[in-house]
């Protein structure tokens, strides 16, 4: 599937640090990318949209964080091969076409195309595949077969289930209680309650056909895939077992993330099914998640006809990648004052010493991407004097190629 245009990027002088970000599964901050001393290719794996409705907040907010990671080990001086899907047919989409008359298939299309433009306006580097579950129902049967033969599948009235007692690392992703998994499960499109199930935590792997829904042939028989496999096979096909980092909203890391590692783990025998596992912060809005099911939403579509996509870049960047937070219209207005006052600066024929601002900003970003200690940088050489006329140019391509800024 077509991705967005990519950004050139300006070069920097040397190069920066490896990055350490906070690692879901080991509780802790710790180094992600490549192991071994020298750089290497970074593989990453972010779970993107459900396409059935325009890109929000929420949505940037993750997408903007994992563009960071990208940019971060780019000045490392690692490649990066990153994975993105759109999960274009699932119960959500399906439900929300049916309730506008609309024929799913254009319905995802149509938003997939401004996410795409969403995407390209707030300057996020691209995946290197970005992958439609519809185009790879054939790869996700057959990993649900292999699943099947290796015992760890079962059928309930055509339907085939993942069996939970067959996961021995089941639980090491989220650190999540039974009582905490049962209750996300049902929250989070999964069937805790429907009787047959050999235990309440047991997910779905392939949904046998029903009146009315699409479907397509398989071994399994005609169907769709279930959530959490689709993303399971994506990754697996594109960046193979162990890679670097799996990445998406803290909403994903129980059941999807969890269910998802435990599949990787049965289908290819090894752990873990990504070395580290990253979330970025929910957005929330006059006090409440933002998500598509409250309806309180803000739309980057919409927010781009108010501000500058630069300001709105500024705006995520000001919160930490992992923090929750709340979005104002107040934050918007500051991070439009901020970027003025960049853009005025680097528009000087001098400026101070930009060296150290670089520098500053690379450890900052290394650091567990403390953004707001990066932005904090910028602002305190933006507001200082100097005479060297080659600040400006270095703060310039800093901010585009670090932050993601054009100035």
């Amino acid at each position: 599937m077509r991705s967005w245009s990519a950004p050139e990027l300006p070069r920097l002088p040397g190069s920066g640090h490896r990055l350490r970000l906070y690692d879901t599964a080991a509780r802790e901050v710790r180094e992600v990318g490549p192991a071994g001393e020298s750089p290497g290719e970074a593989r990453m794996y972010v779970c993107g949209v459900t396409p059935y409705d325009a890109t929000h907040l929420g949505h940037a907010n993750t997408y903007v964080a994992f563009d960071m990671v990208n940019r971060v080990w780019r000045d490392a001086g690692h490649r990066v091969h990153y994975v993105q899907n759109a999960t274009d047919v699932d119960d959500p989409l399906l439900e929300r076409a049916e309730a506008i008359g609309a024929d799913w298939r254009e319905l995802a299309a149509s938003e997939i195309d401004k996410y795409r433009g969403d995407m390209a306006a707030l300057r996020v580097l691209p995946p290197r595949d970005y992958v439609a579950v519809t185009e790879v129902i054939d790869e996700i049967a057959e990993t649900v077969v292999r699943l099947r033969e290796k015992g760890v599948a079962y059928e309930l009235d055509g339907d085939v289930y993942f069996s939970v007692a067959a996961a021995p690392k089941f639980g090491a992703v989220s650190g999540c209680t039974e009582a905490e998994m049962l209750e996300l499960f049902g929250e989070r499109g999964g069937d805790p309650g429907r009787p047959g199930k050999r235990n309440r935590l047991d997910w779905l792997l392939w949904r046998a056909e029903r009146p009315g829904e699409p479907s397509w042939p398989s071994p399994l028989g005609r169907g769709r895939p279930g959530w959490h496999i689709e993303c399971t096979t994506i990754a697996l096909a594109n960046l193979g077992p162990g890679f670097d980092l799996m990445g998406g909203g803290s909403d994903l890391v129980f059941p999807h993330h969890e269910m998802g590692a435990s599949e990787g783990h049965i289908a290819t025998g090894e752990w873990p099914f990504a070395r580290s596992v990253v979330h970025s912060g929910m957005v929330a809005l006059d006090g409440e998640k933002m998500s598509k099911s409250r309806g309180n939403l803000v739309f980057v579509s919409e927010l781009r006809r108010e501000l500058d996509p630069m300001a709105i870049r500024l705006a995520l960047l000001a919160n930490h990648y992992r923090a929750d937070w709340e979005w104002t219209p107040a934050l918007g207005r500051a991070a439009a004052e901020r970027l003025a006052r960049w853009r005025a600066a680097v528009a000087r024929d001098r400026g101070p010493d930009a060296r150290p601002v670089l520098a500053q900003v690379r450890e900052r970003l290394a650091d567990d991407l403390d953004t707001p200690g990066a932005l904090a940088a910028v602002d305190a050489w933006a507001a200082a004097e100097g005479d060297d006329p080659d600040a400006p140019g270095l703060v310039r391509d800093l901010a585009d190629a670090l932050l993601g800024v054009a100035l």
